[in-house]
């Protein structure tokens, strides 16, 4: 999996933000602009540089390092706002034409651009809280008409027919208390799928303030998860858990569900046939069986049985002045 962005901009200054706002915010695309193709081919090209530095780190199998040197996968999510770039779809016509799959992370600042937005693997729109009030507390909009960017947003999901996802980043002490809220919000959408979890902790500075407090556990995540989906009125159900990343991900009962067993994965050489078919197709027309170590409540919490962990031995202090 290949992570990239087209675009450094971002109309937010988010509080979790991991950039530490190094990079530049705008309401519109006011740049030099780089050809599509070339961000793809650079993009390739630097994600083989950094695959080809583990060579040789303990650990690492080769098999895997040669997988790693063909992305099969883009997440267009690195930094900014990708959607702000003016030839987004061009880009994502190219990493297809390639058989790269796309996931694309939007603010919810850009409505026009999310209709206009070809169909893609999957479109997340981030949904950092569910309030005027707070949206604005922990996005730090630079639109004064950033709820109603954001709630149309929302809306311009539900005439999507490929897979789509409200990503949920809960942060104690910010956005974890208004689950009614939130669950008033699934409406406007309608996503196939939530994702929620909980927010990394990337250091503090100037710009967030943000500690190891506001990081939630799995717990509390499984907690928040569990409330939102009885609150859908069995719309949703939890579907899949990932212990390691914090994270849980509800599902659309009538679409991923058939006969008790979730099909929340995805067939990417299915899709692949579907998108350069140029014919319409469906969210349902590339599903596939989720495994039962991914199904939530799975005593594998998201792990594949068949890889195995690689723990470095950490030597602190005393031990490691022993070495």
């Amino acid at each position: 999996c290949m992570e990239a962005t087209p675009s450094l901009a971002c109309a937010n200054k988010c509080v979790f933000c991991w950039r530490h706002h190094t990079n530049p915010v705008g309401k519109s695309w006011k740049w030099k602009m780089d050809d599509p193709l070339d961000i793809v081919n650079t993009a390739i090209d630097e994600h083989r540089k950094m695959v080809k530095q583990m060579k040789g780190v303990p650990g690492v199998k080769p098999e895997r390092l040669a997988e790693g040197l063909s992305p099969r996968h883009c997440a267009l999510s690195l930094v900014g706002e990708p959607i702000m770039y003016p030839e987004i779809n061009t880009l994502v016509d190219d990493l297809h034409r390639r058989h790269i799959s796309t996931f694309l992370v939007t603010n919810a600042q850009f409505p026009e651009k999310i209709k206009a937005l070809k169909p893609i693997t999957q479109l997340y729109v981030s949904v950092d809280a569910a309030t005027k009030e707070s949206l604005k507390a922990v996005d730090r909009p630079l639109f004064s008409d950033f709820w109603e960017r954001f709630l149309d947003s929302l809306k311009s999901l539900h005439d999507k027919d490929q897979r789509t996802v409200y990503r949920l980043t809960l942060v104690k002490g910010w956005n974890v208390e208004e689950i009614d809220a939130y669950a008033n919000l699934l409406k406007l959408g309608q996503p196939d799928f939530i994702e929620i979890k909980g927010v990394t902790y990337c250091g503090s500075s100037a710009t967030s303030k943000l500690t190891m407090e506001n990081v939630p556990w799995h717990a509390d995540v499984k907690e928040f998860s569990e409330v939102l989906a009885s609150k859908s009125g069995g719309v949703y159900e939890l579907a899949c858990e990932h212990v390691h990343s914090c994270c849980v991900l509800l599902a659309k009962v009538d679409k991923f569900k058939i006969n008790g067993k979730w099909h929340t994965w995805i067939d990417y050489d299915r899709f692949n046939e579907l998108v350069t078919s140029g014919k319409p197709f469906k969210s349902s027309d590339y599903m596939a069986v989720t495994p039962s170590w991914a199904v939530y409540g799975a005593d594998e919490g998201g792990f594949d049985p068949d890889q195995a962990r690689f723990k470095k031995e950490r030597r602190h202090g005393a031990a490691a002045l022993k070495g």
